[in-house]
């Protein structure tokens, strides 16, 4: 049997048992001898499985370990859900509430700046040329592990003597303070793909190599269809789970 369909039989087996439950978060793979001795393949071929393995984000070999099982427990996203009222009481920023819910530990680094946003964000904010915006960039972590970065553009002359404009958190979220404006986000345009990551994404985020990224576009717009936020994610393909639901009654 060719090499290549040899090496592709043990990385399916090895994902399936993952996949499974049978090999948990954690756990230790056999080692590069035992597998050659279970499957009757070379040590080539068990390198080649396992490389695949480490590209696909399924485990990560470490000197002293081996090869382990990475915790690959997703944070469950639902988008639609971002601008509909929290239960009476509650005043939490979207994704705190969001990560709350789900019995975790939100935290971010917020790093505020105006600038001259670049042609992408400009256009989608419809800003003239010249004009600047301020940005929300956040680094959010769940459970103490950095999961995914969120900037938050909007236009400066909109939010310049506002809470968005300030360094520090704002623990009922800058969406409350666009409705208190007068500028309730009313409809919102979502662009979502998936790409490689590049280097400062991978080391803000602590990436594995091989592990891809998603990056969520979202444009809110108010009563009379003026942009007034462009919020960009980059979401680790590996720790998130992007869920729509869509109800036609």
């Amino acid at each position: 049997m060719a090499r290549s369909v040899l090496y592709q039989l043990v990385a399916s087996e090895l994902r399936r048992a993952i996949y499974s439950g049978v090999l948990g978060p954690g756990a230790q793979l056999p080692t590069e001898a035992q597998l050659m001795e279970d499957h009757g393949v070379s040590r080539n071929t068990v390198r080649l499985a396992l490389g695949e393995l480490v590209n696909e984000g399924l485990v990560t070999r470490t000197p002293r370990r081996g090869t382990v099982v990475r915790d690959r427990r997703p944070l469950l996203i639902y988008p639609q859900r971002e601008l509909e009222p929290q239960p009476s009481g509650e005043l939490r920023e979207a994704f705190a509430f969001a990560v709350t819910q789900e019995g975790r530990a939100p935290s971010q680094y917020i790093e505020v700046l105006t600038v001259s946003p670049v042609e992408e964000i400009a256009s989608r904010l419809e800003l003239a040329e010249g004009e600047l915006a301020v940005v929300r960039r956040r680094l959010r972590f769940v459970d103490g592990q950095p999961y995914n970065t969120n900037d938050s553009y909007f236009p400066r002359d909109l939010v310049a003597s506002t809470e968005i404009a300030r360094p520090g958190d704002i623990p009922r979220g800058a969406n409350r303070v666009l409705e208190e404006l007068g500028h309730e986000q009313v409809r919102v345009v979502d662009d979502i793909w998936a790409r490689m990551p590049n280097q400062e994404e991978a080391e803000r985020l602590q990436l594995e190599l091989g592990t891809p990224v998603m990056v969520y576009v979202r444009v809110g717009y108010d009563n009379g269809d003026m942009p007034v936020r462009v919020a960009v994610s980059v979401l680790p393909a590996d720790k998130h789970l992007i869920r729509y639901e869509l109800d036609s009654r």
